[in-house]
């Protein structure tokens, strides 16, 4: 076998795709997705596998829906489960797959967010957060800031920065962003 060859089969093998291994495949989609929370309002504290491979886990997405309730209220809804992907996939994006998140708010009643919108010029009146698919956090030690850019380079869904008041917007609907 003479040096050439060699190069060339070792190219060969490390150009090919890595998913095109079985073994490699199973292992990355079965892996489990775990968020872990701390509502902000509630003092509640939740840690969840929420999803294990192209599966989400009812009773996880459950107790989520309850973490998520309208605090204000205590009317729940079905969030959607394409908002902890995206969640996921932030904490990813940052290198910090133990982050949690800090929930300033997630689901809102009708009545809720009537209210707010009496009071504040930031609420929508057909704000994603009452159909379940709305959240606003921050991270401990890490920079809205850096949080948003983090959010925005997903190309996934709304982004919204609230400097003042500290926190993310982050909803499953089109793809925008707004705040300075």
């Amino acid at each position: 076998m003479n040096r050439r060859y060699f190069l060339g089969m070792a190219l060969s093998a490390a150009a090919a795709p890595v998913a095109a291994s079985p073994f490699f495949s199973r292992r990355t989609t079965e892996r489990p997705r775990i968020l872990s929370f701390r509502h902000l309002h509630t003092d509640e504290w939740v840690d969840v596998t929420y999803r294990i491979g192209d599966s989400y886990q009812r009773p996880a997405l459950q107790r989520l829906n309850h973490f998520f309730r309208d605090f204000r209220t205590g009317d729940v809804t079905n969030m959607d489960p394409q908002l902890f992907d995206i969640l996921y996939d932030l904490k990813l994006r940052l290198g910090d797959t133990d982050a949690r998140f800090d929930i300033i708010s997630a689901y809102r009643s009708p009545a809720t967010n009537a209210r707010l919108r009496k009071t504040s010029s930031g609420v929508a009146k057909k704000s994603l957060h009452l159909r379940g698919q709305a959240i606003d956090v921050r991270l401990p030690d890490l920079s809205t800031r850096r949080l948003r850019d983090a959010a925005v380079s997903l190309g996934r869904g709304g982004v919204g920065y609230y400097r003042r008041s500290d926190f993310v917007h982050l909803d499953t609907g089109a793809v925008r962003s707004w705040g300075a």
